[in-house]
C-alpha cells in the first residue's frame, strides 16, 4: 500500500471511479494515511439533550462552522484535506503544518458556539503515528461520485479510536481563552435553506449509522450493506432527499441570526439586514434566471449524503417499504453479530452549505435527517 509524508498527501490519492460498494471490498485501494498528520474531531458536548430541546439547527450549523473553519484554512495554503460531516460534530485529516492554526480556529469557533448559543464545543487533535502505535489501522482512498463530487473513504477504527480520545480527554481549560480577531474564517457559510421534504410524497429521510463489530471484516461487511442500500433504494443519485422542487430559501430573521452568530461570532445589524435581502432577492433568481436554476441543479449532485469514516453514515430518502426491507437485513446482520446500528426516521431534511463560488461548481452541501438524524442515530448505536 501507497504512503506518503507529503503536505499533499490526500490531493495525490488516486482518484477512483468504481462504485462504492466494490472500493470498500478492495484493501489494494486504499493507502494509509501519513505518521506526521493529524486527526481533528469537533464535537457538540450533550447534543442529544439540544436537539430534544429543539436546538437542532444550531447543532447543524456549529457542526458545519467546524468544517469550514478547517476547509478555508487548507484552502489558503492550497491544500485539499478529507473531512467528515456528523451532525453534530465533524472529523478532520490534516498535515502537521496545518496543526495550531487548525486548531487555534476550531478554538475561536468553540468561545463564539459557547456565547452565542450556550453550546460547548469539545476540539481536540491525534496525531496519526499514536494510532498507528495502538496498532489500530487507518486507510484511506478517493472516490469519485459524480462529475463533480469526490469523497473520501476510511476503512479501520483509527477515525473512531480518535475522536473517543479527543473527547476523554477535553479539559475545560480552553475556557479562559481569549479571541483572536480574524482568525476564524467561515466565509462561504450559507445555511438560509428551509426544511426539505423528500422529492415525492410518499417518501421519508432515513439517518443510517453502521458499524462492523469487532471479529467481522469491515472491508467485507460494508460492501454487502452498500449493495443491499443499492439494491433497495437506487444509486446514490437517485436516493439523495434534495431535489430541485423541493428547495425553498427562508428568510427568517431567527435563521439568518444563527448564521450571522456561528459565522461572525456577534451580533451585526448591516450584515443581517443584508442577508435578508439576499435571501428575499435569492428567491427569485434562483427560480426565475438560468444561471440560477443551473446552480439548484448543481446544489443536488454537490450534495454529500454519504459519509464512510470507519463507519457507513448516511441520509437515504425512499419509501416505508423499503425502509422496513432495509431494516430487516441490517437485523439480520446485526443478529448475527456481524454490525450493530443506528437508525431514525424523519418526514424532512435539513441541508447547510459551504460555498465558495458558485459559477465554478466549487460548494458542497451538508446534509442531515430534520430534528438530529444523525444525532438520534447515533444515540441508539451508543444504547446498543
Amino acid at each position: 500500500m501507497a504512503n506518503s509524508t507529503s503536505l499533499n498527501f490526500y490531493s495525490s490519492l488516486v482518484l477512483q471511479t468504481i462504485p462504492i460498494s466494490d472500493l470498500v471490498a478492495n484493501k489494494s485501494l486504499f493507502s494509509k494515511v501519513p505518521e506526521d498528520w493529524h486527526a481533528v474531531a469537533a464535537d457538540i458536548k450533550n447534543s442529544t439533550e439540544a436537539v430534544r430541546n429543539g436546538n437542532h439547527d444550531q447543532v447543524n450549523l456549529v457542526a458545519t462552522g467546524s468544517v469550514i473553519a478547517i476547509l478555508n484554512l487548507a484552502y489558503s495554503k492550497k491544500m485539499t484535506i478529507p473531512f467528515f460531516f456528523g451532525g453534530d460534530g465533524a472529523t478532520m485529516l490534516i498535515p502537521s503544518e496545518l496543526l495550531d492554526a487548525a486548531m487555534a480556529a476550531l478554538n475561536q469557533h468553540r468561545i463564539n458556539t459557547l456565547e452565542n448559543f450556550g453550546l460547548e464545543l469539545k476540539i481536540g487533535s491525534l496525531s496519526i503515528k499514536e494510532i498507528y502505535e495502538k496498532e489500530i489501522s487507518l486507510e484511506i482512498s478517493k472516490v469519485k461520485i459524480s462529475d463533480i463530487l469526490t469523497i473520501p473513504v476510511v476503512l479501520g477504527e483509527g477515525l473512531q479510536y480518535a475522536e473517543n480520545q479527543i473527547k476523554a480527554n477535553f479539559e475545560d481549560s480552553h475556557k479562559g481563552s481569549t479571541k483572536i480577531p480574524d482568525l476564524l474564517n467561515l466565509e462561504g457559510m450559507e445555511c438560509k435553506w428551509d426544511k426539505i421534504s423528500p422529492p415525492e410524497a410518499n417518501q421519508e429521510v432515513v439517518s443510517l449509522i453502521v458499524i462492523a463489530c469487532k471479529e467481522e471484516d469491515p472491508s467485507e461487511i460494508f460492501s454487502k450493506v452498500l449493495q443491499n442500500i443499492d439494491t433497495i433504494y437506487g444509486s446514490l443519485n437517485s436516493r439523495k432527499p434534495i431535489s430541485v422542487k423541493r428547495l425553498k430559501l427562508k428568510a427568517n430573521l431567527k435563521k439568518l441570526n444563527d448564521e450571522m452568530r456561528t459565522k461572525l461570532g456577534k451580533y451585526d445589524g448591516f450584515y443581517l439586514l443584508k442577508n435578508w435581502f439576499t435571501t428575499t432577492f435569492g428567491k427569485y433568481y434562483l427560480k426565475n434566471t438560468t444561471s440560477g436554476k443551473n446552480y439548484l441543479q448543481k446544489l443536488v449532485e454537490l450534495t454529500d449524503t454519504l459519509t464512510i469514516d470507519g463507519r457507513i453514515n448516511t441520509v437515504i430518502t425512499g419509501t416505508t417499504p423499503q425502509r422496513e426491507s432495509l431494516k430487516s437485513y441490517l437485523d439480520h446482520l446485526e443478529k448475527n453479530g456481524q454490525i450493530k446500528y443506528g437508525l431514525h426516521v424523519s418526514k424532512q431534511s435539513v441541508m447547510s452549505c459551504y460555498v465558495r463560488d458558485m459559477k465554478k461548481d466549487d460548494h458542497i452541501h451538508f446534509v442531515d435527517g430534520a430534528g438530529g438524524g444523525y444525532t438520534k442515530a447515533a444515540n441508539q448505536l451508543k444504547n446498543k
